[in-house]
Order: structure tokens, then sequence, then C-alpha cells
């Protein structure tokens, strides 16, 4: 178990519908890193942006994206995550994929469909919530919509560290800014919020505002709006594991099921 983990967030502007160049993007950005990062989240749809053309870009989980990242996983020894478009079952997923430096994938996807995207009507929603165990902390994967539900994210498996990727757009990104901080201070437990930057061929703008948060919603690390760039933080389980028994906030949470 280690009592700490190194992760680092890379914002970028996602060129659309084109996997190989964004994978480009991606592996110079890694590449760059110093030798000992734990965790690399990407953002959501990372190959390709918010899509609802799932045809243009689909790829099967042993596809040319995942084993990108597993090649990147192994020789690099970190663990590498993001969401892309998936085809399983002549179904599409917007699907989290998380690459352990063993090849070993966990997968994730995004309960929560973006209706008013139509996101609903093109790709098929999950229904299982994962948590990922990785170096003794145990972590929390969600994708974009899914962060303005607490219901769903609330912290009944006393995990670690909530990961969010997104494409969440300019003009709702103090939402953005609020719920994670708020997802942080509720669940306590420390927060990654990738957002991607530029504007997509919607003509929607996208700010980034990537951020790094502890469990009390103070922020650690984050990146200036439009910035291509990284946001890194070395975060302490010891230290969120003091100030959840000092508080004792979350033996105090409600009980429920989720249909």
């Amino acid at each position: 178990m280690k009592n700490e983990l190194k992760i680092v967030g890379i914002q970028a502007d996602l060129v659309w519908e084109n996997p190989a160049k964004n994978i480009a993007f991606f592996t110079e950005k890694i590449n760059a890193l110093n030798s000992d990062i734990d965790l690399v989240v990407l953002p959501e749809m990372f190959t390709s942006g918010f899509t609802m053309n799932p045809e243009n870009v689909a790829e099967k989980i042993d596809g040319f994206s995942v084993s990108w990242m597993q090649k990147t996983a192994s020789e690099k020894q970190i663990a590498i995550c993001g969401s892309l478009v998936i085809i399983e079952d002549n179904k599409f997923y917007n699907r989290f994929v998380f690459v352990c430096p063993s090849g070993e994938i966990e997968t994730y996807n995004k309960r929560h469909s973006f209706t008013l995207a139509g996101e609903d009507k093109v790709y098929t929603s999950g229904s299982e919530k994962l948590i990922i165990e990785y170096n003794g902390w145990k972590i929390c994967p969600l994708i974009c919509y899914d962060l303005r539900f607490p219901v769903w994210v609330r912290n009944t498996e006393n995990y670690d560290l909530l990961l969010f990727m997104a494409n969440w757009p300019v003009t709702r990104i103090k939402a953005w800014d609020t719920l994670l901080k708020a997802r942080a201070i509720e669940n306590m437990c420390y927060v990654i919020g990738v957002n991607r930057t530029g504007k997509d061929a919607n003509n929607y703008e996208y700010s980034g505002n990537s951020l790094i948060i502890d469990y009390l919603g103070e922020e650690i690390c984050s990146l200036a709006e439009n910035e291509v760039g990284i946001v890194p933080a070395t975060i302490l389980k010891d230290k969120q594991e003091k100030v959840r028994e000092k508080l004792g906030f979350l033996n105090d949470k409600d009980s429920f099921n989720i249909v």
C-alpha cells in the first residue's frame, strides 16, 4: 500500500473525431512526465471529443486506443485512464477504461446520459458503480454528467479518490467548479476533475478548468482557463484518514438503495 499517490490530469484541446492525432498528443505529454507518476487521468472521450456520431470513432475494447493505453502503462509503469467510445454487442458505450501497469483493465459505463445533447439516444447507459483498488487506494471513476447526481456518487464504499473526466462547456463552468468541490466535501475524499479545452465541431466551447481538490474542498492544483497542459498533485492517504476519523462525518451518512 502506498500512502502517497502521484496523479496527473492532462487537459487537451481534443481534435474532433481523430483518435490518431489525440493519442499522438497524449503520448507526447506522457513521455514528458517525471518517471515517478502513479496515475494519469485523461478527459472524457479523449480520442474524439464528445461526439454523437459513435460509428465514426467506435472501437472494440481490444482496439487501437486501449492497446495504446496498455502499451503506455506497461512501458511507463503507470496507471492510465479516461473514457472513449466502445462498441460491444452492437451497442455504443461512453466507457471509462482504467489500465494498470500490468495491462489489466477495469471499466465503467457512464451511468447518466446527457439527455440535453441526446446522449441517451445514442449510447447505452451503465448500471454498475466501479471501485478500483490500486496501490492500496480505493478509486471511484465517474464521467461528466454523473457529477450532478450526488446519490450515485455517495461514498458508501469508503473510497479514497473520485475521478471525474469531462467535456464540460464553458457556459456552465461555474457548476463544474462548485460541484467538484461539493462532491469532495460531502464524501470526504480527494477529487480530480479533468476537462477539455477548445471548440468542438458543434461550436461548443470548453475552457478546461481542470483541478485537484482535497477532502475538505480545498484546491490543491488547478489550470488556468483555456490552458493546455497538466494538473499534478501528490495526495496523502494518512492525512485524509486522520481528518475522517477526527470529524466522523461519513459515519452519519444515510442508508439507501439505488434502483
